[in-house]
């Protein structure tokens, strides 16, 4: 892995040269680290002057880490397993039975009820089930989704021309030029006032498609607290995944 020294600090960073990348991107991620995506024409001296220059930036990112809560260990699915559903815990009840049969997910009474052969190892049962409460997530979340939607369509003065919940890995929300507006499913396991501030953060998309101050004011108009609502995102988010 290339790395970069910047006074007595070591950063390691992932390169990736690309034919469509017009100027040299850097992306710091939690998890992922440091990526760096250059176009080919780019030589490494030119490289290691823009890494060098952006050096106390990526520092500054990585720091802002260390507050991050770390991640949960996957999901096994097994029975009195909990799954966070807009802030709240849910218990999973799992039933094996000695037939050949595709695994299948229901929720009824506050309670995940799952079916599965007893044939299944537990990633085999993992690996079929977790798509099972994705859907969940997305079918049910999209409901509540379009329920808030209402209220603050009305308050914003904006609304997209189209809403889903959809699988997005670095992201919790984005606005398309068209003003469709998609949201990362994993946010329905927040408490509701988090999955408010990400649908509030893209739909002031609609009206400012940048991250000026004029955007912020306009988020803080409906959410005078949305600076706690997001630093909660920034360290817990991790949390929110199966």
């Amino acid at each position: 892995m290339p790395e970069l020294q910047y006074g007595n600090t070591t950063i390691e960073y992932t390169l990736e040269h690309s034919s469509e990348a017009q100027d040299i991107i850097i992306s710091v991620d939690w998890i992922d680290g440091v990526k760096v995506i250059a176009p080919f024409a780019v030589d490494d001296v030119k490289l290691q002057e823009v890494l060098h220059k952006k050096s106390p930036w990526i520092l500054s990112k990585w720091y802002d880490f260390e507050e991050i809560a770390a991640p949960p260990s996957p999901k096994e699915f097994v029975s009195g397993e909990k799954f966070l559903y807009i802030g709240r815990s849910y218990r999973l009840k799992l039933d094996k039975v000695n037939t050949n049969i595709m695994p299948s997910l229901v929720y009824q009474q506050g309670r995940f009820n799952a079916t599965a052969s007893t044939d299944l190892t537990s990633k085999e049962l993992a690996d079929q089930l977790r798509p099972h409460f994705i859907n969940w997530y997305i079918e049910r979340g999209q409901a509540k989704l379009n329920e808030r939607l209402s209220i603050y369509s009305p308050r914003m003065g904006v609304s997209p021309t189209r809403l889903r919940l959809k699988d997005q890995k670095m992201r919790w929300g984005s606005c398309a030029a068209d003003h469709s507006i998609y949201i990362n499913w994993r946010i329905m396991m927040a408490p509701m006032k988090i999955i408010d501030y990400v649908l509030v953060h893209e739909m002031g998309h609609l009206k400012y498609p940048n991250h000026s101050a004029d955007f912020w004011q306009f988020v803080r108009s409906v959410l005078p607290d949305y600076d706690e609502r997001k630093e909660w995102l920034r360290i817990n988010g991790p949390l929110l995944t199966l």
